[in-house]
């Protein structure tokens, strides 16, 4: 089920350059349907399958499986690890969380100056990153560089869980929730030729999306991604961006790449004839693979499917289960609209 393979993805580890073990996860789910599979130089798994009608490259799939998290920088004399962002992450969601650090996942917490040490003028503002660190329990700098090296990665640690009525949380679900969906279309019998591409390095500027887009020069990319919804208390409703449980967001445009036309529309139309709930956003801002993918050689038609989330970038992520089938279902009517054209 698509649910189960979401949760499995999102208890792996994957930060931005650091995806060996969901890459690994993918490849092994993806195998046994593809009909060629590659590992470019950056790291990020094609799987092209054979559809019904000979389309070639024609049309292709993406979603990154990279996440952010923290990469280590320095260690102090006390032992405790100074770090960096990977990623855009939101410094108020870091303190106190629980991470993994390394492929050895040693369990470390982020920590910050003792409370009562803190003076007035410190209390009324948020910690710089600078501030803050990784405590592994080492005693001192010889204990901790017997475990971690630096340029290690910390990653969140997260639980994974179902709640409410019909949400999940997790850390990861951006994107592991597109990943999941690209190896369910996979499984099916396809009506033209697919090329699914899980790329990395997007959190940290589409890097890996990059030489993707180049070494398969797609005429059409749909990007299948989540996106941040501010659907809470007390934010007013022009300003909520999307909202949970209100179906696939499809943008016009974001912060960086305008949806093409006619594959708007045409994403538009199949949810309404299918009754398939959707929505898009009501803010501009952001940015995803289809930035890099538009701009490929000589330019690819580009559309977005995006599930809402809650709390986007932070150790729990909060979405609604049934957005991630309503992605499933919309994105299998596209590659049947776009095989049907082939054949007009």
């Amino acid at each position: 089920m698509l649910i189960d393979t979401i949760k499995e993805l999102c208890a792996l580890s994957g930060v931005s350059s650091f995806e060996d073990e969901v890459r690994a996860y993918l490849k092994e789910k993806a195998a046994p349907y593809a009909d060629a599979l590659r590992v470019d130089a950056m790291g990020s798994l094609i799987v092209f399958k054979k559809g019904r009608r000979s389309t070639g490259n024609k049309l292709l799939l993406a979603a990154h499986m990279d996440e952010v998290g923290l990469i280590v920088k320095n260690v102090t004399d006390d032992g405790y690890l100074k770090f960096f962002c990977v990623g855009g992450i939101d410094r108020r969601v870091l303190i106190g969380k629980n991470v993994f650090v390394g492929k050895n996942a040693i369990p470390g917490v982020i920590g910050l100056k003792a409370y009562h040490l803190v003076s007035e003028d410190e209390e009324k503002k948020v910690p710089k990153v600078e501030d803050l660190y990784i405590d592994i329990g080492a005693r001192d700098r010889e204990e901790a560089e017997k475990q971690v090296s630096l340029g290690e990665f910390a990653a969140f640690s997260g639980d994974v869980a179902e709640f409410g009525d019909g949400f999940i949380k997790a850390k990861a679900l951006d994107d592991r929730v597109g990943c999941a969906v690209m190896l369910e279309l996979l499984k099916e019998d396809l009506p033209m030729d697919c090329t699914f591409a899980f790329t990395v390095q997007e959190e940290v500027g589409c890097r890996g999306a990059f030489g993707t887009a180049f070494s398969v020069t797609p005429e059409i990319a749909l990007v299948l991604e989540t996106t941040t919804a501010a659907d809470l208390a007390g934010v007013a409703e022009h300003k909520q961006v999307c909202v949970l449980g209100k179906g696939p967001v499809v943008p016009f445009m974001d912060g960086g790449s305008v949806a093409d036309r006619k594959l708007f529309e045409l994403t538009r139309e199949l949810a309404e004839k299918h009754d398939i709930p959707w929505q898009t956003k009501h803010y501009i801002a952001g940015g995803n693979d289809a930035s890099v993918f538009q701009r490929t050689k000589e330019g690819v038609r580009t559309v977005v499917m995006s599930a809402a989330v809650r709390y986007l970038h932070a150790p729990s992520i909060v979405a609604c289960k049934k957005d991630f089938d309503d992605i499933l279902r919309l994105a299998r009517l596209f590659i049947g609209a776009i095989a049907a054209e082939e054949e007009a």
